[in-house]
Parts: C-alpha cells; structure tokens; sequence
C-alpha cells in the first residue's frame, strides 16, 4: 500500500444561494478551482478526477468540469453523490485508488450551486409521483429512506436529536455565535486566504456575520413552530461553492522532490438511523479513531461540518475538553454549507487549523442525509 499525500487543497468562496454565483453552473465553479490546483502543482499528468454533487442536474458532470478545466480527454472522471458527504466519499475513493496503485495522482473534492438546483419530476408510473406534497410528481429533494418523502427531512432529523438529547436553544445558539465569532476572526488574520480561489473577481465568504449577537438569534422564529429549538440562526444557510484536492503517492511525492501538506492517515464511511442525521458526523469520526488507535485527545485540529448546532452539542457533551482544538476558524453556521463541495471545505479548513496549531493530527467528518457519514484523518508534514 502506498502512503497517499495531500499536495494541496483549495476552494471558492462560499456564497449563499440567488448570491454573487447565482447564474454560475457547479462545474464552471469547480472547474476554476482545478485549473488552480493544476497550475500551482505544476501538474503534468492527472490519473483520474472524482467529484461530489448533491443538488446539480445528474449526469455525470465531474466529466464537463474536467473538460471545461482543460484537462486530457483521455482522463478518466466520475460524478459521486453522498448528499452533504460527497466531497469526503470522492476523496476517500481517490485515497483508495492512490493507496491500492491505481495511479500516482487524483484529484478529488465537489462542487454545488444550490442556486441552479432544478425541479425534477418523477415518472408517472412512479408510485411516488402523487405522493410529494403538490402531488405533480414534482421534487427538489431527493427520498433519502424508505416511507419519508417530507422535503425538510434533515431539518426535521436535527429538531430529533435536538428533542432526544435534551438541547436547549440557548446550547445552540451558543455554538452559533462561537461560529460567526471564529470565523469573522479567520477572515481578519487571513488564515484562510491562501486557500481561496477568486470567481469571477469575488474572494469573499459571504455569510460570516461579525456582529451576529444573542440579540439578534433571539429574535428569529422557531423553524418548525411552538415547542422547537431550531431556528435559521442555528442550521446552516444554503449556498454554492467547490472545493478540491490533490492526493499523490508517497513514490509520486519521492520522485518528484515535492513538499506535500499533509499525509492521509485512513478514512472511514459508517451509516445510521436515517432519520438522525446529525449523529452521523461524531459516530464516523469514532469509528475511524477506533480503527486508527487514536482519542480525540490526540488530535490538534477537529473539523466537523455544523449543518446544524446540535451536531456542536453533541461533540462537547462527549468531549469537553476537546473544544478548544474543534472548528478552529468557525463551521458551516457561518460560511455556509455547499453540500456536495462541503468534504472538501473542510479538508482545507483542517490544513489550515493544523498549521495554526504548529502541527499533528486532525481529522475531518460530516454527516449526510441518509444517515451517511464520512471522515478522513490527517497528519501535517508542513
């Protein structure tokens, strides 16, 4: 088995829907993002390309990004959709490749515009054509199990735990402003500027809010009514972005003299209780230290994608003393959640809180709908 290295790892802004990318296709935005990545690796053969969608138009559109970026027709390219864990499943897949001797380099992450996310029909033999809410057969939102076909299943998923666990509004909405806080924080310091790639001449995350305060979380009505906790404050906006990555083997690293970011130590991909969700990111990431002998304690830098605040709760009932090395610079409560492209935000933001914290071992994970989860451990080289 070959060690599999991250070269590097960039991603767009992160734009909230009808925004600055709201007439941009998910493959345009995932294709600049590889044109990056090729011409700051110096890239001169590419064995393959796997990339994330969650809410594009189907078909394999990793293929139209991979043409649109310019690379050899003669590379091989597959579409991958996990939900909100597509871009963690695409790179665990080009990890595997690397890992087993399918090839030197693959580049690997997602891309998403939930701004262009199109109205599909199911046939009219399809007994679920009368059974979405209009009864037209028509749907935004996939099925994601059996009998459940509510269009805000995930939201309806984290009002669940949220009820099951006991959290509180106010355990949220804590998290929600550590989260805008943190984040507004990274922008001012610049950490994370060396991972974006302008579109368009745009470079900003769009949804971090540096005056986000108690007072005005408390303002916002409950989403799902009286006796609920979640509110837009404490679930993620919806948005469009790509983020991707270069994995190269320990020979490839070796031959050509390069200084790769990271080493990927394993990855893991664990179901559940389709009907939770948000349990899926800290159940995956467990399952992946058992597998590698670490703790939580061992790890400098701990990325989980915060869809929703009570996947925050969760981790810092368990791990307590784990939060100050948890979402360095501020989650998906502030930047935004891309689903498809998600994975592979966070493997940047872990690069980076890594670095911030002078090096050692992180991991990422993210739950997806389904019940799915996906997680992926590092250790820095820098």
């Amino acid at each position: 088995m070959q060690d599999v290295y991250v070269l590097d790892v960039l991603r767009t802004p992160i734009v909230g829907k009808n925004g600055k990318f709201k007439a941009i296709r998910p493959e345009v935005l995932g294709a600049e993002v590889v044109k990056s990545l090729v011409q700051r690796c110096g890239l001169t053969a590419v064995d393959g390309i796997l990339g994330g969608n969650a809410v594009g138009t189907g078909g394999n559109i990793t293929r139209l990004m991979a043409l649109l970026a310019g690379l050899p027709e003669a590379v091989p390219a597959c579409t991958v959709d996990m939900q909100c864990a597509s871009a963690a499943a695409a790179m665990a897949m080009a990890y595997a490749n690397v890992a087993s001797g399918q090839g030197d380099v693959w580049i690997a992450g997602g891309m998403e515009s939930s701004s262009l996310q199109p109205l599909r029909t199911y046939a009219p033999a399809d007994e679920r054509y009368k059974l979405v809410p209009d009864g037209n057969g028509e749907y935004y939102t996939a099925q994601f199990a059996p009998g459940d076909m509510a269009p805000d299943t995930m939201l309806r998923g984290a009002e669940r735990v949220a009820a099951e666990e006991g959290v509180t509004r106010a355990e949220l909405e804590a998290w929600a402003l550590r989260s805008h806080a943190r984040a507004a924080a990274a922008v001012k310091a610049g950490v994370l500027k060396d991972r974006i790639v302008p579109v368009q001449g745009w470079s900003k995350d769009d949804g971090i809010r540096p005056r986000m305060s108690q007072r005005l979380l408390s303002r916002l009505p409950l989403l799902l009514g009286e006796g609920t906790t979640l509110t837009a404050g404490t679930a993620c906006c919806i948005n469009d972005g790509a983020a991707f990555a270069v994995l190269a083997s320990g020979d490839y690293v070796r031959r050509q003299g390069r200084r790769p970011l990271a080493r990927i130590v394993g990855t893991a991909a664990v179901g559940g209780n389709p009907a939770q969700s948000p349990r899926g990111a800290m159940r995956t990431a467990d399952v992946l230290l058992a597998r590698l002998g670490w703790r939580y304690e061992d790890l400098q830098a701990i990325e989980f994608n915060e869809a929703f605040a009570v996947i925050d709760v969760l981790f810092k009932r368990a791990h307590p003393d784990c939060v100050v090395n948890y979402n360095r610079f501020g989650g998906a409560l502030a930047y935004g959640h891309p689903y498809g492209a998600s994975g592979a935000i966070l493997l940047a933001h872990l690069v980076e809180s890594l670095r911030a914290a002078g090096g050692g071992c992180g991991i990422l994970s993210i739950a997806g709908a389904g019940g799915m989860g996906e997680a992926i451990a590092l250790e820095l080289v820098e």
